[in-house]
């Protein structure tokens, strides 16, 4: 059998008993591959970096060191959280990044997505390089490399960023979750403790809030971009919509209009809601929002949000549109 195809044999993980039995079985296999060595992995905060730290967390402990880099591209509460669930709730050995600014220079004036696409991969592989060097005895790279992965681009998750480390970084690769399918790690992950809202977190992409900042990325226009996503997640999570809709998020196009705020005219962003449900992301539908929702969504946004004076409602399926605008 090839070593990235995954058993006939391999029930699916549905239940906490079934997930009990995967994690007993990954703690004995990790620390059999690890020893007494040292393991690095970049911590995103998403779920499959996430369970993957918490597996390695509970098998070798201090022995994995997890490198959190904040870009500046990330949700609301994101950075916080990761710190508190893995140095202050875990006790892990945490290494947290601000690299805001270092990425939005890099970013300034960049309006092709794909170029933005590279600009931060590019930069994020650097900063973990940088902080890899700064580590004595580091053997092993733990990926939250997942089944799908494999399937689509290889054995290396490209999209953590870090199979583009340097040759003289070339670490044996730690990947517990790699003959899992999404479903099968967020079930891992509850089992593990994680919180819920890191487990069922939605879809990310990669460059984060870079690519619903559209076109060329300012401080103030991602400021508007993070804070309206909050507040639509906030009101979907009140309104039972949470778990129920796929994907939902914010966009702030790089154009303004005319309006009217506290009586004086404005001219401002327009903030976009999409709200999709999708079953294999090849195609997509439009969540049906209550207009009274949309209505009060707009009122937070119109009033919360500096810059902002009008929201819109995406319509299009996919296709037409892409889920991402870009």
């Amino acid at each position: 059998m090839a070593n990235n195809v995954r058993p006939e044999t391999m029930e699916r993980i549905s239940t906490p008993e079934l997930a009990r039995a995967f994690i007993a079985e990954q703690l004995d296999a990790l620390r059999a591959q690890i020893g007494d060595k040292k393991v690095l992995l970049a911590l995103s905060g998403g779920v499959d970096s996430s369970v993957v730290a918490a597996l390695l967390i509970k098998a070798v402990g201090k022995q994995l060191t997890c490198v959190h880099v904040n870009h500046g591209l990330l949700r609301k509460g994101e950075p916080e959280q990761v710190i508190r669930v893995f140095r202050d709730e875990m006790d892990a050995n945490l290494v947290y990044v601000d690299a805001v600014d270092r990425f939005l220079d890099k970013l300034a004036g960049v309006a092709e997505p794909e170029q933005k696409r590279k600009i931060i991969g590019a930069e994020f592989i650097r900063v973990f390089e940088e902080e890899a060097r700064k580590l004595d005895g580091i053997e092993f790279l733990a990926q939250g490399t997942i089944y799908p992965d494999i399937l689509e681009s290889g054995p290396v998750k490209a999209h953590h960023n870090v199979g583009g480390l340097p040759e003289d970084l070339q670490f044996e690769l730690v990947e517990p979750l790699k003959f899992l399918y999404k479903d099968e790690v967020r079930v891992v992950g509850h089992e593990l403790g994680l919180p819920d809202n890191m487990v069922y977190r939605q879809p990310f992409p990669g460059p984060g809030l870079g690519v619903r900042c559209v076109g060329a990325i300012t401080r103030d226009r991602l400021e508007a971009v993070r804070e309206s996503d909050a507040i639509l997640r906030e009101e979907f999570a009140k309104n039972g919509l949470e778990g129920k809709v796929w994907q939902y998020f914010t966009i702030v196009p790089d154009f303004k209009s005319t309006g009217i705020k506290d009586g004086l005219r404005t001219y401002d962003w327009p903030v976009v809601i999409r709200a999709v449900n999708t079953r294999d992301a090849v195609t997509a539908t439009v969540e049906d929002v209550p207009f009274a929702l949309l209505q009060h969504i707009t009122g937070r946004i119109t009033s919360e949000v500096k810059g902002v004076n009008r929201v819109l409602f995406d319509l299009t399926p996919k296709p037409s549109g892409t889920i991402e605008w870009e």
